[in-house]
């Protein structure tokens, strides 16, 4: 029989909604079922974020797949990171993260993994889980259902993550770590307990209703907390993460932001000192400085959509050693070409070390321009709008590669549109701060008209 479900909770990479009038416990029941018939899998791997509805989640979800005939290890409560290692590492047939990021405490949500920590979206996979649960077509019950086993593996992922740098080049830095009541509070201390430095937490304790803010250092409001303990204390410099722990933002010893390009490109210098040559990834919202930045460091820029699905193939298609968005989330091709903020801020702490020098020392000649941030605006008529853009800015250099990018010698927009909203997001940069913001302003214009 058909199942009433709100279709809308499969997004292009995840399955996300508010619990329980969105996605409940027999929704997640059913995605158990059909997800291991979907990869005939034997063993999965399940781990869960903060958040209060997760433990019903992830007993559904379980109780789904044991009764499909797979073996579910239970690895607690982890970073989405931590879950891409544990696929990867221990040779699972897939995985699935029980989380909703950085979205409110009334939501929660599901990601998912093949063998390898090959990322599931709706066109390779998502669809299919989403029809045969719409259409009531639940496989059969396995004649040998699967069992339950529980492993801690943050002790694991931490020694991993720390391969990826020298641990003597990292130096007794203060730092300061806003974890956002996230998942960070429980992996930060299983990696940094090797090294050096001095943590000052905020908000370590794990609580899926982030009474202090919400979990989404991209919004800069939400960094406000972090940059004044970072002044307070004395910090060498600041991090903040997301809510399940797979992206973060960096601030300097003064309390100054630093945006995802300008990590992307630390992280890619320090990737070529170590594999010269090396292909390097970003997405096309990152800034001009970080193609610069490669290509400088004798890398070879690949410029790329958004979206973590689109960017995992690539990279694994063109033996790409490292991609980055300007939304913090950082891929390693020793990481099964899977995203971990952990990663990349250990690799920033890498440099600063060596640089010897305050991080805005380091930082200053890498972020030379001036960005707008990704700004939202409702549009009914798409299509129209951005032929409406083309022709305003017809002497511009124009491509098509995600949305509309338009360009100029000393300025740049992309305007693309939402996978899931009838909005449309520009990002615009220029060499001098009043430059951007007149193209910003102007651009705004057209679009709200």
């Amino acid at each position: 029989m058909p199942t009433q479900i709100d279709p809308s909770i499969f997004k292009s990479y995840d399955v996300r909604g508010i619990y329980p009038s969105e996605i409940d416990d027999e929704v997640a029941y059913r995605i158990g079922r059909c997800f291991v018939s979907l990869l005939d899998a034997k063993k999965v791997v399940v781990g869960r974020d903060m958040r209060p509805s997760g433990e019903n989640l992830f007993e559904a979800f379980a109780r789904g797949a044991t009764e499909a005939g797979a073996d579910v290890l239970d690895i607690g409560k982890v970073s989405t990171d931590a879950l891409y290692f544990a696929v990867g590492k221990y040779g699972f047939d897939g995985g699935v993260m029980i989380t909703a990021s950085h979205n409110p405490a009334q939501y929660n949500g599901m990601k998912f993994t093949r063998a390898r920590a090959e990322a599931i979206s709706l066109d390779t996979g998502l669809s299919a889980i989403r029809d045969n649960i719409l259409a009531g077509r639940l496989p059969e019950p396995a004649a040998v259902p699967g069992h339950i086993e529980r492993r801690n593996v943050l002790d694991a992922f931490a020694e991993h993550c720390l391969s990826f740098v020298d641990r003597s080049a990292i130096k007794p830095f203060k730092i300061a770590v806003d974890a956002g009541n996230g998942m960070a509070g429980e992996t930060v201390p299983y990696v940094f307990k090797h090294l050096p430095c001095e943590i000052v937490p905020l908000y370590f304790e794990l609580d899926g209703s982030f009474p202090n803010h919400p979990a989404s250092p991209i919004e800069p409001e939400n960094m406000a907390d972090l940059q004044a303990a970072v002044k307070k204390h004395g910090c060498d410099v600041g991090v903040a993460f997301d809510g399940d722990a797979d992206r973060m933002f960096i601030v300097d010893e003064r309390g100054a932001l630093i945006d995802g390009s300008t990590v992307t490109a630390l992280v890619a210098i320090n990737t070529l000192k170590k594999y010269p040559g090396s292909r390097i990834l970003y997405n096309l919202i990152c800034s001009r400085s970080v193609p610069e930045q490669i290509e400088r460091a004798g890398g070879v820029p690949i410029r790329s959509q958004v979206g973590h699905s689109i960017i995992k193939k690539i990279m694994r298609e063109r033996d790409v050693m490292f991609g980055g968005e300007h939304s913090g989330h950082f891929y390693f091709k020793d990481n099964w070409y899977a995203d971990s903020g952990m990663i990349a801020f250990l690799q920033c702490l890498e440099v600063f070390g060596e640089a010897n020098a305050p991080v805005s020392d380091v930082i200053r000649p890498i972020d030379t321009r001036f960005r707008s941030g990704e700004i939202n605006s409702t549009v009914h008529d798409i299509p129209a709008k951005l032929a409406q853009l083309q022709a305003h800015y017809a002497d511009a250099q124009i491509d098509h590669l995600d949305g509309v990018t338009i360009g100029y010698p000393d300025w740049w927009m992309n305007v693309r549109p939402s996978n899931t909203e009838p909005l449309l997001r520009l990002n615009v940069e220029g060499d001098t701060l009043a430059l951007m913001e007149r193209h910003r302003d102007e651009a705004l214009a057209l679009i709200r008209q």
